[in-house]
Order: C-alpha cells, then sequence, then structure tokens
C-alpha cells in the first residue's frame, strides 16, 4: 500500500493553526474508490472507509467532526456538534477539535485568522458557493476581514467545469462580477459555459475585504507546494472527480488549532 500523500497548504497561517489535504493515494479502497476514500456516503465498502480515516489518525488531534453536506450554507460549530449534522462548513475557537470537508470536484476553503484564534472548513459546491456559504462561514468566525487568511483547494478547474446557462444566471444575478468567471464553451451557442469556480470564491472574498488568498490560483490551477497541476478533473493519478467518474470517492480538506 503507497504511503499517503497530503497537500500541506502553503499559506503563512499562524503556528497554531495545521491544516492537511488528502489526495486519493494511501488507502485500502479498490477501484472505483481506489483508495484513499474518506466518504461513507458513497457506497464504498464501510470497513475500507473506517480503514482510511483510521489512517488520518497519526496526523490529527482528534477525529474530525464529519458532516453531511447538503450543498446548503449551514455552519455548524464543531466543538459542540455531533457527527454527520446537515452543514456545509464548520468552524472552531477551541484546540484540537478538527473541522473538515469532504470535496470530488467542489472547491473545499480553509480559513483562519492571523491571530490564531479561529479556523473554518467549508465546502464550496457552485450551489452553495452561489447562495453565500463562504459568506454564512466568514460570519461565524466575528474577526475583521483583513485578518482572515484563505486557502483554495483541488477542484474542478476553469477549464473543465462545463455548466448550463442557468448556473451562469444564478450567479451573475447574485453578483454581476461574476460574468468574469464563465467563458463561453461553443463560440456558435450561448446555452453552455466553462465556470471558473475559484475565480467566484476570490471575487465573493474580495467583496467581503478578505484579500489574502492562497493556494491555487483563479488564472492557473496548481498546486503551490509542486508546482502541479491542482485540477482534480485532469489529475486522475491524485484526486477524486465526480464529473469525471461520477462513482468515485472523496478527499479532505482538515483545519484544527493545536495547543500550545
Amino acid at each position: 500500500m503507497p504511503e499517503l500523500d497530503f497537500i500541506t497548504p502553503n499559506w503563512p497561517a499562524p503556528a497554531n493553526v495545521k491544516a492537511l489535504q488528502t489526495t486519493r493515494i494511501g488507502g485500502v479502497s479498490l477501484a472505483p474508490y481506489a483508495s484513499l476514500n474518506l466518504g461513507a456516503h458513497v457506497n464504498d465498502d464501510a470497513i475500507a472507509v473506517a480503514k482510511n480515516r483510521q489512517l488520518l489518525s497519526p496526523y490529527l488531534p482528534s477525529e474530525p467532526v464529519w458532516v453531511n453536506q447538503v450543498h446548503g450554507v449551514n455552519v455548524i460549530d464543531a466543538a459542540t456538534s455531533s457527527c454527520l449534522q446537515n452543514a456545509d462548513a464548520s468552524f472552531t475557537t477551541k484546540a484540537n477539535v478538527v473541522c473538515v470537508t469532504m470535496t470530488a470536484d467542489c472547491l473545499p476553503v480553509l480559513l483562519c485568522d492571523k491571530s490564531g484564534s479561529v479556523v473554518v472548513a467549508v465546502h464550496a459546491g457552485w450551489r452553495g458557493l452561489c447562495d453565500g456559504v463562504i459568506e454564512a462561514a466568514i460570519r461565524k468566525m466575528q474577526v475583521p476581514p483583513t485578518e482572515i487568511l484563505a486557502w483554495l483547494g483541488p477542484a474542478i478547474g476553469p477549464n473543465a467545469f462545463e455548466v448550463a446557462n442557468d448556473v451562469r444566471e444564478q450567479f451573475v444575478e447574485k453578483d454581476s462580477q461574476a460574468t468574469l468567471a464563465f467563458k463561453p464553451l461553443d463560440n456558435k451557442t450561448a446555452d453552455k459555459w466553462l465556470c471558473n469556480l475559484y475565480l467566484i470564491a476570490k471575487q465573493r472574498l474580495n467583496k467581503l475585504g478578505v484579500t489574502q488568498i492562497y493556494g491555487a490560483s483563479d488564472h492557473e490551477v496548481y498546486d503551490e507546494n509542486h508546482s502541479e497541476n491542482f485540477c482534480t478533473y485532469t489529475d486522475e493519478t491524485r484526486f477524486f472527480s465526480f464529473r469525471r467518474d461520477n462513482v468515485t470517492g472523496r478527499m479532505a480538506s482538515l483545519i484544527w488549532l493545536e495547543s500550545i
């Protein structure tokens, strides 16, 4: 079995803020979930999923507070919540409480403040992103936006995420600058578009006053640690992708405050 392949966010977070991004490499699940599938809701063998989650234990201070993601805007306090609550973001101000989001094309967003007093994990699929899950998460932080750092993790890239016109219209209705995040898939028609989730997330963060944004760029989708492709759809070796494979596993983006 290969070793776990983590991405460590490259951002100037305080020393007590710890974060990890898993890839699909290093677990025990069999195809089509091979190999480090952490999603218990995708019809993978339950024992394999449990083993995969157990493989994370040496790297974490406690069991992550797993949530039942529903593409909404609910944000829970991970320190006072039970696992599998319906939510698409969680935050904590308590040490050794692990916030987590699972993705396989949707955009994971990790947030912290410069003083290391609060961390957040956000599941920003297009519906949640459109409806304001990032905004809801930042409200829970209760710190000035200028004190917030954001890290954007692996997601379907701007040259791979095809959407219909109704998706574009929903974003533009919320914010006219979202037009910049869509380009026609075919110049002869106007009903299919390529959507740049990274640019929309950056727009939403900037509008809130958050300007310190790291991780994947909205222009070149790459992993700053390795200068490699950060697109889940095109990098089949490292990443799960629902759009590419339909039946597939899930990766985890994890963040917590370390005791000091």
